[in-house]
């Protein structure tokens, strides 16, 4: 049984492959990343079951973390052009944190 399901996990893996590659915009690439860092996370539970070594769920554990904290870094790297908190110039710092204002200034003239 595990072994099957190790080998649709492999496979779906080889399918996520072809969709990472061919992906039309970023997002649905980040996305086929992330799916495949899932994918990698069953993979190495069903080996570790297929093998009896159930120790290798902790090895599947912290790869989740990472997958998750890299797919986090890897969206706002592309929304905000960068990680940290360096700013540029005080224009950049500007435009990132008058964005909420503006949109709440917006609402306001709508109810108005």
């Amino acid at each position: 049984m595990f072994a099957f399901a190790t080998g649709a996990v492999f496979l779906c893996m080889c399918l996520l492959l072809i969709r990472l590659f061919i992906g039309n915009t970023l997002y649905d690439r980040v996305l086929a990343l992330n799916t495949f860092g899932t994918c990698t996370v069953l993979f190495i539970g069903t080996m570790g079951f297929l093998f009896g070594r159930p120790d290798f769920l902790d090895i599947a554990i912290l790869y989740a973390l990472i997958n998750f904290v890299g797919t986090i870094a890897v969206l706002k790297f592309f929304r905000y052009r960068r990680i940290g908190d360096a700013w540029e110039s005080e224009d950049d710092r500007a435009m990132i944190q008058d964005e909420p204002d503006e949109l709440a200034e917006e609402g306001e003239e709508k109810r108005a």
